[in-house]
C-alpha cells in the first residue's frame, strides 16, 4: 500500500519553486525535498495544511495511495521500507 507524494506535480502546475514553497510555509528546502521524493516517515498535518494553503490544493492533490500492483506499474518496483 504504497503512499505517493505528488507535490512536484502540484508545484510545478503552479509554477512554483521549492525555495519559494520553503518561504512561504516556514520549512527548509531540504524539507520540501524531501516531501517531494517521499523520503520522509510522516508529515505533521500543520505542513500540509500550510502546503495546501500556499499552493490553493486540497491534500489528495499532493498525497495519492496505490495498490502494490499500480506503483509497481508505474515505478517499476515497490518502495523500501
Amino acid at each position: 500500500m504504497p503512499i505517493v507524494m505528488r507535490l512536484d506535480r502540484v508545484m510545478a502546475d503552479r509554477k512554483m519553486t521549492s525555495l519559494e514553497l520553503a518561504e512561504k510555509i516556514g520549512i527548509s528546502p531540504v524539507n520540501v525535498s524531501r516531501i517531494k521524493t517521499g523520503r520522509l516517515k510522516g508529515i505533521r498535518f500543520s505542513t500540509l495544511t500550510a502546503m495546501c494553503e500556499a499552493l490553493h490544493c486540497k491534500p489528495g492533490d499532493i498525497i495519492d495511495w496505490m495498490d502494490d500492483d499500480e506503483y509497481e506499474a508505474a515505478f517499476g518496483k515497490l518502495p523500501e521500507e
